[in-house]
């Protein structure tokens, strides 16, 4: 039986990329779906939220060589069309949590993926979605 498909959050890109904690599950991850050929998820809006938290620690240099690396990894990026504005729009309504969050949480329940996070505010969402934590 295929493994479930992954969703990562900005976290965890951001850990990635900053080698913070998580780093190496997430290295780990995106090893394993370059070898099995299933690209590891994400959307559009939670690319936004780490290419600005990498620039806005690290400065435009450091974003402009994570991006260089973003483009040979195994991520596929899902732009916010109105199925997934939807649930992202349920979840935000339901819990205190950012927008782009709630994109991450919409795109892991509408692949039925396990969501790769280490931010707190997913907390609430055990129940809704399944939830790998970056330590």
């Amino acid at each position: 039986m295929p493994a479930a498909p992954v969703v990562l959050d900005s976290h965890a890109l951001v850990a990635y990329f900053r080698d913070e904690p998580g780093a190496e599950t997430v290295e780990a991850l995106l090893a394993k779906a370059a070898a099995s050929e299933r690209p590891l998820h994400m959307t559009e809006a939670n690319y936004a939220e780490a290419k600005y938290a990498l620039i806005r620690k690290d400065g435009p240099k450091a974003w402009e060589a994570s991006a260089q690396i973003l483009t040979g990894l195994p991520v596929e990026f899902h732009p916010a069309d109105r199925v997934l504005a939807d649930l992202a729009a349920d979840f935000k309504a339901r819990f205190k949590m950012s927008l782009a969050n709630a994109f991450a949480a919409a795109l892991a329940k509408e692949k039925k993926a396990e969501l790769v996070t280490g931010d707190p505010e997913f907390k609430p969402l055990e129940k809704e979605i399944k939830i790998h934590w970056l330590k």
